[in-house]
């Protein structure tokens, strides 16, 4: 349970509505127990069930003397003014507690709700944060489905399952806390019975909540990667159809889905378990009491009133009770989504930002890079290995190499997607960690190889990340990407939509946007992975003429196979399982006949 109980911590930033939520379901207890507790001994001396002294008692705290006292002055009220008018007068009392007693439960739920919303919306904003500032190599181990699952499913679990018992948590121990007292106060004989035979039905309760965690955690994962499954299902509907795969996908959704409904079964039953059982325990336990209350009775060793009494306030124990059991089964189903949504909380933020660090990274002169290593989790080779280079201001800087070599790490690098495990980055000659990290991603312009747009307007997927852009400047960039040509066709130009990542485009057409994206922010340095590898021949050779006049006074490093984009690069580096093979341009490479050599005669074939 430590999952949930940290998660309830969030409450510490609702202390007043905390506070009024206690008080008035303190106040429902007290007025809800007084009106059904005082209306057995009322009326048994109203109805002269019970004998009232003959002489005013005198008053003080005891329970017997309380109720000679109270008995007294009925009595006398009734053979004063009429039995008729003590009984309106009794069920208008009755009236008032009642009506008292559900305002004060509807004003606890009324200061509940913003607890229950805003610790649900702080958890939210925490857990989102926390993924944003995660490392990349993070997401390359999860399914998306399932972080989804996490952010949606689980917190709305943890909102149903614990939140709306909050209310029962307050609420039903003040109440049960109260019973005990005056039932101990009736007849501490009974309650010391009743805590005897109480292991019993706790163990059984213990059991069933354990089992009930087993199950739950297994349903919330069993969600996680059924909501994965559906979101890869729709990402790859294309490769789907034109395989004629519908009917496989559709079995292995059925198998996955199956097996989710079962194990939700499960959670199900054990849940609705609680109430019944819960209500067998307390009626068995009631019946034992009656039954000797009533023999004590008959042997003048208990006064029927006590008993009564008794059996009233044990049979309102039994709905709180109840209650509180299924709050505690409800928190164990919600711990199991609460362990996930922390284990996205915990999880190790691998690129960390120091203190103090600085907040204007500039750069002058060169990024080198001294002795990097870097490996992926959960893989015992280097993706690259004691690498040494330099790239300085204005330089063009092409990585080459079969796949697998290590370009891509290189790229994810330098803007701190990932820290190497060994070496450092320097900014002229300054450790890239020593920077704020939002001012060293800011003199970056990245183009992946993949495109990545957002299901917005042109407009807004070019001017995506900033808060105030001119109109010029956004015409401007998708003019150096080449873009303008097919934005000026659209209907809408600009405000274009585009689709859900920008499905509405042609390959071309999408990584073209993102270089634009790239470009408006008029970065120091722009990061080039294949960012022309979906564009053909005429687009890529005016795409690179455009970025080659705009570089000027800029630095670029690009990963590229395509021979017209390295071609005119200040110095190319070769890459072959993780290290540098060779490195100079392209005329001196091609003269040493080496490696560079076979990856260009491998092209051209």
């Amino acid at each position: 349970m430590k999952s949930i109980f940290r998660i309830l911590k969030y409450i510490k930033g609702y202390k007043k509505e905390v506070s009024l939520n206690i008080l008035f379901n303190f106040l429902y207890v007290i007025f809800s127990l007084f009106s059904f507790v005082t209306l057995v001994p009322f009326a048994s001396i109203m109805f002269g069930l019970v004998e009232a002294p003959s002489v005013e008692p005198t008053f003080s705290l005891s329970k017997d003397a309380i109720i000679d006292y109270v008995a007294y002055w009925l009595v006398y009220y009734r053979d004063t003014q009429g039995i008729f008018k003590c009984l309106f007068l009794l069920s208008l009392c009755f009236i008032v507690f009642t009506l008292l007693s559900n305002l004060f439960r509807y004003l606890g739920f009324f200061f509940l709700s913003p607890i229950r919303n805003g610790v649900v919306k702080d958890l939210r904003n925490d857990l989102y944060h926390k993924l944003t500032i995660l490392p990349v190599s993070y997401f390359s181990s999860q399914r998306r489905g399932d972080i989804i699952s996490r952010m949606t499913s689980d917190i709305g679990v943890v909102e149903w399952t614990v939140f709306t018992c909050l209310q029962m948590v307050v609420k039903d121990p003040i109440m049960m806390i109260l019973c005990v007292i005056a039932l101990v106060m009736a007849s501490w004989k009974f309650v010391l019975f009743t805590l005897i035979i109480l292991p019993v039905p706790l163990f059984f309760i213990k059991r069933i909540g354990s089992l009930l965690n087993k199950n739950s955690m297994k349903g919330q994962s069993k969600n996680g990667y059924l909501l994965s499954f559906a979101e890869e299902a729709i990402s790859m509907i294309k490769v789907t159809k034109s395989l004629n795969a519908e009917k496989i996908m559709s079995d292995r959704f059925y198998k996955q889905n199956t097996s989710y409904a079962k194990t939700m079964t499960k959670v199900v039953s054990k849940t609705e378990l609680a109430a019944p059982l819960t209500e067998f325990f307390s009626i068995l336990i009631l019946a034992l009491v009656v039954v000797i209350g009533g023999l004590m009775v008959i042997d003048g060793q208990m006064h029927p009133t006590i008993l009564i009494a008794f059996t009233v306030l044990f049979t309102r124990i039994i709905s709180p009770t109840k209650e509180l059991i299924t709050a505690y089964y409800n928190f164990k189903k919600g711990d199991a989504a609460a362990q996930r949504i922390c284990e996205i909380l915990d999880a190790e933020e691998v690129v960390m930002e120091k203190p103090n660090a600085i907040k204007d990274c500039k750069f002058e002169q060169e990024i080198r890079f001294n002795n990097v290593s870097f490996h992926y989790e959960g893989s015992d080779k280097f993706s690259i290995q004691n690498l040494s280079f330099s790239v300085k201001k204005g330089q063009k800087v092409a990585i080459v190499g079969a796949s697998g070599a290590g370009k891509s790490t290189i790229l994810d690098l330098f803007p701190r997607f990932a820290d190497p495990e060994s070496g450092n980055i320097t900014i002229d000659g300054i450790d890239i960690r020593e920077f704020n990290i939002n001012s060293l991603r800011s003199i970056f312009g990245i183009v992946t190889q993949q495109s990545i747009l957002f299901n917005d307007s042109i407009r807004n997927n070019i001017a995506f990340g900033l808060d105030a852009i001119s109109e010029e400047n956004i015409i401007k960039a998708a003019k150096i990407a080449n873009a303008d040509e097919f934005i000026d066709t659209l209907p809408d130009k600009y405000d274009s939509a585009i689709g859900d990542n920008g499905t509405l485009l042609s390959g071309g057409q999408k990584q073209r946007l993102c270089i634009a994206r790239a470009v408006v922010r008029d970065p120091k340095i722009l990061l080039m992975d294949e960012a022309t590898s979906a564009m053909d021949t005429e687009n890529e050779h005016k795409v690179s003429l455009a970025i080659k006049q705009a570089m000027q006074g800029r630095t670029m490093v690009v990963v590229a196979h395509r021979l017209s984009t390295i071609i005119d690069s200040d110095v190319i580096l070769v890459m072959n399982n993780g290290a540098i093979v060779e490195r100079g341009t392209h005329e001196e490479l091609l003269n040493k006949k080496g490696y560079y050599s076979k990856l260009i005669k491998l092209q051209k074939i």
